[in-house]
């Protein structure tokens, strides 16, 4: 049996080489060792609705109607592996890798016999990584055996159902068609040419998808579809959006069907646009078919989707633990595929608005953005909204906040405008933050520890801000920005009273007014399937007016996994010219940086960080914490080794340059599914010990 199949085939005349690395080369991995890709060809400027287009697709929607496009093929038989991940997202902005909280691996028969269709579960298994006691709709635990039809049906019509598919007989009226790119596959047994069509509604205010078909252009067959659909399309109101990837290969040099499938449907409250996003990713690969086997009529009955109805079917289908084989699949929990969807998707619906949530709702960043207590506000209380603009990407984001011992209002506005992969903004606001660029501790702890106990791990200025800015999507990853603004800065004072003990005095950090320019260059991670992964953050800074001044900052992370443990290494720097402002100076020391030495001891106007960590799971007794949940019968050990220096310090402040590099030894523990992380650790040069409880910072921009 010969096998060929197509990957992504998208081609940027600007960025050939980029293309050529991202897309072509992971195409080689369906290809049999026989076949081989041709030059792509470089087609026209991309025109909706051409005549040449609109008869490709003619041909496709005829074609889909004969059955799998070949009479001569009666049945077939094959199975399908799958996993699907259930994954919680938070923080501000959303741009953090999400955490696994369940992972369910699945092994399924599937028989097809002219149009009709079974699926029977053999093999199911699970594992909790996080208390949930979410369960799937039924059509989640199996594939898609027909493309969908002629209506696409997802989550068994509760989530979308009855949208028009674009090859289907009312295809052609409800969208448009653009021909993009093409490419040329060299096979055995001839040459296959795929043409890939970009598909939009002719009306989004209808239930229709949004995304990419690639057909085969001799026989118009259907070889890829990347999609995503209307916000009218979504039934259940807290979809926020669902993506769907259906890839199909090509048997015995004449059949058509599915391979690798995968699809990812996002939730989040409709009420509140709070930074905390539910997300469930299944993917799915088909392969040993056996094709025209004689099927029994009696295999059909009963539902579509049969076989287990809960998690078991024994261990002797597995060949390893579901933990090892989740470490070692890397593209199931990998978000990037989805995210480099999305933003394929976005550029082709240019401003219109995507996704199925409320475009106005009550918005807050965090819990500590409705309550907080620090030293120079003492309770500060805050909220703020969401306000869209009906069918657009256009949005204004007000907020609003007190403090109660400073009698200081605070707040912001944001106006926003989206197109393809760009954004505008508008900002003004009056924020009162921490200094660092490197948060060390959950907000919620934070306020506890101020309030109980007098222990503030903050140092506080007052900021007025009203500037400009664009960013620009690189990539599913990469994310540019341009920001340019009037900045104030101003000293706060201590103003409020713990319930124990008493705060010190916040440092003078204010020194006037500046024009700034900003710009930053970020790479977010791309999940945590990844054996190798390297992400972070730079940022370039200017500052003219009340003393000019240059700052550069940057961070990376890199992360490598190995038989069930990670290196993860962590390193960021930072240095500001003579004339550096003092609320954009750099401090280290003690908790979140160098655990063992006093907090935030180190700063000046040069500082860096650099943190080796081994992390490995062992095994602890599980304690019950209901039906659903335990703390969970693994705990991540985790040796460190830290080291950080600063210099060039600012008079007045409290922090000083720390005499050289100050290295810090330690162990942290992770516990109670990850949630809880203690650090312990010594100061090398002094023998000072120092020990922190915290929640683990995969979690800080939630609280």
């Amino acid at each position: 049996m010969i096998r060929e199949s197509v990957a992504s085939l998208r081609l940027s005349r600007l960025l050939t080489l980029l293309f050529l690395t991202s897309h072509l080369f992971p195409l080689a991995s369906y290809l049999s060792p026989h076949d081989r890709l041709l030059p792509l060809t470089l087609l026209a400027a991309q025109t909706w609705n051409s005549a040449g287009t609109l008869s490709l697709v003619q041909r496709a929607v005829e074609r889909r109607q004969l059955v799998l496009a070949d009479s001569s093929l009666k049945s077939y038989r094959t199975r399908a592996h799958g996993y699907l991940f259930f994954l919680a997202q938070v923080g501000e902005g959303l741009s953090q890798p999400p955490r696994l909280v369940k992972a369910d691996e699945l092994q399924v028969e599937v028989y097809w016999k002219e149009g009709r269709s079974k699926q029977v579960i053999r093999g199911w298994r699970d594992g909790r990584f996080l208390p949930t006691d979410i369960t799937y709709h039924r059509d989640h635990l199996g594939i898609v055996t027909n493309n969908f039809g002629n209506t696409i049906r997802i989550g068994e019509g509760d989530e979308v159902r009855d949208v028009v598919h674009p090859l289907s007989p009312e295809g052609l009226a409800a969208y448009d068609f653009a021909l993009a790119d093409s490419a040329a596959i060299r096979t055995a047994q001839g040459e296959i040419t795929v043409y890939q069509i970009e598909v939009r509604p002719r009306t989004f205010s209808q239930p229709l998808v949004v995304g990419t078909l690639y057909l085969d252009v001799a026989t118009a067959e259907l070889v890829r579809f990347r999609f995503s659909f209307t916000p009218a399309a979504y039934l259940d109101r807290q979809l926020e959006d669902i993506s769907v990837v259906l890839e199909n290969a090509r048997f015995d040099n004449r059949y058509w069907l599915p391979r690798r499938q995968e699809i990812e449907i996002r939730r989040r409250a409709t009420w509140l646009d709070f930074p905390a996003r539910g997300i469930i990713r299944g993917r799915w690969e088909i392969e040993d078919y056996d094709l025209n086997p004689e099927i029994p009529p009696e295999v059909f009955a009963g539902p579509s989707i049969g076989g287990l109805f809960q998690p078991g079917g024994g261990d002797s289908m597995w060949s390893e633990p579901l933990e090892r084989a989740i470490a070692g699949v890397a593209q199931p929990v990998n978000r990037q595929d989805m995210e480099a969807l999305r933003a394929e998707v976005e550029r082709i619906a240019a401003s219109r608005n995507l996704s199925g949530l409320p475009g106005t709702r009550l918005a807050a960043g965090s819990l500590s953005d409705i309550v907080r207590v620090n030293r120079v506000q003492g309770l500060a209380l805050g909220f703020g909204g969401r306000i869209g603009v009906r069918g657009s990407r256009f949005l204004v984001h007000p907020t609003i906040g007190y403090g109660t011992s400073d009698d200081r209002l605070t707040g912001s506005l944001t106006t926003s405008w989206s197109s393809g992969p760009w954004q505008l903004s508008l900002q003004g606001y009056r924020e009162v933050r921490d200094i660092s660029d490197w948060p060390v501790v959950a907000p919620l702890t934070n306020s506890l520890v101020a309030q109980e106990g007098g222990k503030d791990h903050g140092d506080y200025v007052l900021l007025h801000w009203l500037g400009a800015g664009v960013r620009h999507r690189l990539s599913g990853r990469s994310v540019a920005a341009l920001d340019l603004g009037r900045e104030e800065s101003r000293s706060v004072a201590t103003t409020a009273a713990p319930a124990r003990g008493h705060y010190g005095p916040n440092p003078p950090l204010g020194s006037g007014s500046r024009s700034v320019t900003r710009v930053t260059l970020e790479r977010s991670s791309g999940g945590i399937g990844l054996r190798r992964d390297l992400w972070g953050r730079f940022s370039l800074e200017a500052g003219t007016g009340n003393g000019d001044y240059l700052r550069v900052a940057g961070d990376a992370s890199w992360s490598v996994r190995w038989r069930g443990s990670e290196l993860l290494t962590h390193t960021w720097v930072g240095s500001g010219t003579a004339r550096l402002p003092p609320h954009r100076s750099f401090v280290l020391g003690g908790r979140g940086t160098l655990v063992g030495e006093p907090f935030r001891a180190y700063g000046g106007r040069t500082a860096g960080l650099l943190q080796l960590e081994w992390r490995f799971p062992v095994p602890i007794p599980a304690l019950g914490l209901g039906a659903f949940a335990t703390t969970g019968n693994r705990m991540i050990l985790a040796p460190f080794l830290s080291a950080g220096f600063a210099g060039r310090a600012l008079p007045l402040l409290p922090w000083h340059s720390s005499d050289g590099i100050r290295p810090v030894g330690g162990v942290a523990i992770e516990w109670f599914m990850r949630l809880i992380r203690i650090e312990a650790g010594v100061g090398l040069r002094d023998g000072h010990f120092g020990i922190t409880v915290d929640v683990n910072r995969d979690w800080w921009g939630l609280l």
